[in-house]
């Protein structure tokens, strides 16, 4: 046993549909293990709103949080023989509400016209200028807020009553957008240059809290909209102190498969196992799309006595808003064979948001556990159910809040304790599940789309009634299917590589999300998380694209086929894909500003053959033959040379005659021409392979650039990565000499940082989902582990506590932008890259 250091124990066996591996159980051996810090613990994976993460070494650290970095609050306590520990999630702050935030209701006096210099004061009257609204202040057209402020300044005042004076610490809440000044009774209280995207709270200075007094106070807002958006609310809390002081669980040892998250502790004479399982088995759809995730408990005896052990855990209402001021409210429900809470918004504004930085305010988060005695649960404030626990060891109904039918706005926490009894030396088990059913998912052309699970007929109930029955069999599927995909995984490129990949396996796939379409089929929609925020983005799916097509390639034409019904349905015209379909959860159309017509029609191209490579047959691309002709058709025209259009490499401006962009297009005709021969489709097949063929010649003519291929045509002395030259070898397309991708890569072992290879020569960041693709060209084990080593370098190494950014600074390892996005799947490529020389 370690005692202060953490043990991280990445355990990726990841199941690859048709490579050869043993049929029996594989066992993971101490050779195997490899200590390494992951920036973040996946925790609860589901789908891009239900995601919670541990950003720390220890998981009762800091508070979990969802992947845009607010509170996701779960909070976990063991009692034994009568004393409390944390071993999950932070002692949160608990307020109540002195001064509502306004929402839709809150009345203020405004006006657009500078006043005196006396505006923010208590006896200051309010003239002509002044008026008089209820509400927030915004200019969104996709905000609830109902008082629409398009000038640039709005001076803001509210009068509250107070009947008392004897506060415990205060705190403002406040959202604005853009700069800010605020007075409490006259007196400067905060002042920012800047914006926030959600409400924060700031501790009050003491000489504010000492101006109020009984009877009536003002806030007084002066806020500047500098450019773009607009929002100005605020509030008050008075903070509740803590009424107990709880010890921390001393944390032995954390580790990451798969589908699980692993933590081990010792509570004084007690030892206790923590699993975070996402079921996310590749054989099992139903299985898959269910919104639901297991946290399980073990507890023993570290001695030779028997001591009384209890386990609490509670979710908060923050994993079910948008922001911390919506109206929030909770219920127990009636479900045979359950205990289950549920916690939700009272507004339920389904599919009334759009945008990358959201959380879901729609639908509702459920905790549920067996219906047995040793189980009891609450729903309320926070500290009252702990103070609770710590007393008592269970959770009592008297003086929990009621049901939803008085909400509440703030944070309430649904709440299970569950009595282990007297625990010896053999393990107590027991397990409570954690779920979200968003009611629609996604809007897809006016049409509101329900998750996948939806389609086998399940209520809400049902579904929460089979994830608890079908508990056991899931965990052993579970546990084969980690332990063999890490063998494959390891075969591909060692154990480093097994590690990395293992840390990025439920990341990639709850950026997406499955539901039913319009017809019955299959669409698996992804959103740009801290990008722009767009669904179904053609060239997101192509660099996540390996570990889909490894495990299951429908899920792949899931993300294909929203984009092929928005050509073939005539609404997008143009003679190249489109680069999304909206902003995430809308799926309306392109809201992009701008077209990236190689790009996105090599990637589509590509990826169908692909698709056909793995399938064996081309009958998915003879579905959508007439527009992938029109696409192939296009490539041959633009593709080869392409103009200063946006590509996916553009981080550091467009370019023209960019050699990158060109493979893509000269391979993705020549996939066309191997899907055509598929089909027997034999002039076809013969007019593309010929067409690219040449194309590749004349490339290497115009790219060579000394010992290496320049990033432009035209810019001699530079260079960059052609990832896209994997696709040469893996589909068997035999367009380029071998000679070229091995020039290459000896060329970009000699460009390494510390923390991998740049993109290209004009930065020095890079993006490690294409690293793993280009590591892929590599002749030797030897020069693709020297590509893949930093990449382990980075992941340990980088600063920043957050779900993998692929977007990274070499040199440094800091993020430049992007996190907890779907094209880490690209880390598989290698396996790909092995499966399809063996098929």
């Amino acid at each position: 046993m370690m005692n202060n250091l953490l043990k991280y124990t990445l355990l990726f066996p990841l199941y690859l549909a048709g490579i050869s591996c043993q049929a029996q159980s594989t066992k993971i051996h101490q050779e195997d293990e490899m200590s390494i810090r992951p920036p973040a613990f996946p925790l609860i994976t589901v789908d891009p709103y239900l995601s919670i993460w541990s950003m720390d070494d220890q998981l009762a650290g800091s508070a979990t949080k969802h992947w845009t970095g607010l509170p996701n609050q779960l909070q976990g306590l063991v009692r034994v023989d009568g004393k409390s520990y944390y071993f999950l999630g932070k002692e949160m702050t608990e307020t109540s509400t002195l001064l509502p935030m306004s929402g839709m209701e809150g009345q203020w006096k405004y006006t657009y016209s500078q006043p005196n210099d006396s505006w923010m004061q208590e006896e200051f009257v309010e003239g002509v200028n002044w008026h008089t609204t209820k509400g927030a202040f915004t200019n969104g057209e996709d905000s609830p807020a109902p008082n629409k402020w398009t000038t640039k300044d709005i001076w803001v005042r509210r009068t509250f009553e107070l009947d008392r004076t004897d506060f415990n610490d205060l705190l403002l809440n406040i959202h604005h957008d853009d700069n800010v000044e605020v007075f409490i009774n006259g007196i400067k209280a905060y002042e920012k240059i800047g914006w926030v995207n959600a409400p924060i709270q700031i501790t009050l200075p003491e000489e504010v809290k000492e101006s109020l007094h009984k009877g009536t106070n003002v806030l007084a807002i002066h806020c500047e909209n500098t450019r773009g958006g607009a929002f100005l609310d605020a509030g008050i809390l008075e903070v509740i102190p803590s009424s107990v002081r709880i010890d921390t669980a001393e944390q032995i040892s954390a580790s990451v498969s798969a589908t699980s998250t692993d933590y081990f502790f010792h509570a004084g004479p007690v030892a206790l196992k923590v699993k975070f399982t996402s079921p996310m088995l590749p054989d099992d759809l139903e299985v898959f799309s269910r919104p639901a995730n297991y946290i399980s408990f073990s507890a023993n005896s570290l001695d030779t006595q028997l001591h009384e052990v209890q386990v609490y855990l509670s979710a908060s209402s923050d994993l079910a808003v948008n922001t911390t001021d919506q109206m929030v409210g909770g219920e127990r429900l009636e479900i045979e064979g359950l205990t289950a809470l549920r916690l939700g918004t009272v507004t339920q504004p389904v599919l009334q948001k759009k945008g990358d930085n959201i959380r879901i305010d729609w639908g509702y988060m459920y905790l549920t556990a067996s219906d047995q005695h040793s189980i009891s649960s609450t729903i309320n404030f926070n500290q009252l159910s702990i103070l609770d626990f710590v007393n008592h060891g269970k959770l009592t109904v008297e003086g929990a809040l009621p049901d939803a039918s008085a909400p509440v706005q703030g944070m309430i926490t649904a709440a299970m304790a569950l009595d282990f009894g007297k625990v010896g030396k053999k393990e107590t088990t027991d397990f409570v599940t954690l779920a979200y059913d968003d009611i629609y998912s996604v809007q897809f052309f006016s049409v509101n789309l329900k998750a996948w699970w939806k389609k086998y007929g399940k209520s809400t109930a049902e579904m929460l009634q089979a994830a608890r029955s079908d508990y056991e069999s899931i965990m052993r599927a579970a546990k084969q299917f980690d332990e063999r995909l890490y063998k494959d995984a390891k075969a591909a490129a060692g154990v480093e590589y097994a590690e990395i990949c293992a840390l990025v396996y439920r990341q990639a796939i709850a950026a997406h999300k499955a539901v039913e379409g319009p017809d019955g089929e299959l669409y698996f929609f992804s959103k740009e998380n801290f990008s722009n925020g767009s669904i179904g983005t053609v060239d997101i799916s192509y660099p996540s694209a390996p570990l889909f097509l490894l495990y299951n390639p429908d899920l792949l034409k899931g993300m294909l086929d929203p984009i092929f019904y928005y050509s073939e349905s005539g609404k997008w015209a143009k003679p190249f894909p489109a680069h999304d379909i909206g902003t995430y959860p809308l799926a309306n159309g392109q809201t992009y500003g701008e077209d990236m017509p190689v790009e996105e029609a090599g990637n589509m191209i590509l990826l169908t053959t692909a698709i056909s490579k793995v399938e064996g047959t081309a009958d998915y691309a003879s579905q959508h033959w007439e527009v992938l002709t029109t696409w192939v058709e296009y490539l041959a025209k633009e593709g080869f040379d392409p103009a200063n259009q946006l590509c996916t490499d553009d981080f550091a401006g467009h370019l023209a005659h960019n050699t990158n962009l060109s493979v893509k297009a000269i391979l993705a005709i020549a996939g066309y021409g191997q899907m055509a021969q598929s089909l027997g489709k034999t002039a076809e097949a013969e007019k593309y392979t010929l067409l690219a063929k040449d194309f590749a010649q004349k490339w290497m003519d115009k790219a060579i650039d000394g010992d290496h291929y320049s990033l432009t045509f035209d810019q001699k002395g530079s260079w960059s990565q052609k990832y896209n030259l994997v696709w040469n070898n893996l589909l068997g397309l035999d367009i380029f000499p071998d000679e070229v991708a091995h020039q290459e890569v000896l060329y970009y072992l000699s460009k390494q940082e510390a923390f991998g290879l740049p993109l290209d020569s004009r930065k020095t960041y890079t993006k490690s989902d294409w690293v793993f693709w280009t590591a892929s060209l590599a002749k030797s084990d030897h020069d693709k582990q020297a590509l893949i080593a930093p990449m382990i370098d980075y992941i340990n190494n980088t600063p920043d506590r957050i779900p993998v950014s692929d977007w990274h600074e070499t040199t440094t390892a800091e993020s430049v932008g992007f996190r907890a996005r779907s094209v880490v799947g690209g880390y598989f490529m290698p396996v790909l890259k092995d499966y399809f020389l063996n098929k």
